[in-house]
């Protein structure tokens, strides 16, 4: 039988594990300039502020639990926080995997800077780290905090989520992240089709000129130009849609 200042420990560490696993893997949150420590203590302050709101649908499933079902308790928990934090992160790689086809269009493919521990070209970190910036100065990051807190009304410790429904959900969020991304990103996949086309033509019609090296400024200008005229949009649709998704 477990003592009640133990089951009020096991409480806390329950929710510890959903919270902390959604926030270690979440956009902003996660990113790897942002010290280990600070996200462990991000992680505690807000499983300490959500404690007395979740105590009350927590401590039923632990009360008179044997070892074993603990255990599978805090596997659980460790799986419906890590998908949580997924649906949300994806939408961020799918962006950035569109900014560095972004880069690569317009002729900036050269790894020039390091974002979130890998190599990527130096426009990558300007269109992600803009939205991230976006993300906590709309205080969309309460909004994931308040579906965290919901998730305990569909996912309940007791029960879980199963692995099935959790990869078909991850798969259909991850369709909806590309989708988003391709959209906030269509005007340089046209102009990368409509400048590599005439590129092409040029280079057939002149085969010996290198018209590769000598368009490359110019697309390069047109590329920066229309960045110019719609980056400020792109990562404003994409805040928006994301904050669309985050309320649903």
């Amino acid at each position: 039988m477990i003592a009640p200042a133990s089951i009020s420990v096991l409480v806390v560490f329950l929710i510890f594990c959903r919270v902390g696993t959604c926030m270690m893997v979440a956009p902003g949150y996660s990113r790897s300039n942002i010290p280990v420590q600070v996200r462990l203590f991000l992680a505690l302050s807000v499983t300490l502020m959500l404690s007395p709101l979740l105590e009350a649908t927590v401590r039923p499933a632990l009360e008179g639990a044997a070892a074993p079902a603990i255990l599978g308790l805090i596997w659980s928990e460790l799986v419906v926080g890590l998908m949580i934090g997924l649906t949300a992160r994806v939408f961020f790689a799918a962006l950035e995997t569109l900014a560095t086809f972004v880069a690569s269009a317009i002729g900036l493919n050269l790894a020039g800077t390091v974002d979130d521990g890998e190599h990527v070209p130096a426009l990558v970190p300007l269109i992600t780290v803009s939205a991230t910036v976006l993300f906590f100065m709309t205080e969309q990051h309460w909004q994931l905090l308040r579906g965290l807190l919901g998730s305990y009304r569909i996912w309940l410790p007791a029960t879980g989520v199963g692995i099935g429904d959790g990869v078909a959900q991850l798969v259909d969020h991850l369709s909806q992240a590309f989708t988003l991304a391709l959209r906030v990103a269509s005007p340089f996949v046209i102009y990368s089709v409509i400048v590599n086309l005439a590129i092409g033509l040029a280079n057939k019609l002149t085969p010996s000129i290198p018209v590769y090296f000598i368009s490359l400024p110019f697309v390069l200008f047109g590329g920066l130009l229309l960045l110019y005229l719609t980056g400020r949009e792109m990562v404003l649709q994409f805040s928006i849609a994301f904050a669309a998704w985050l309320a649903g």
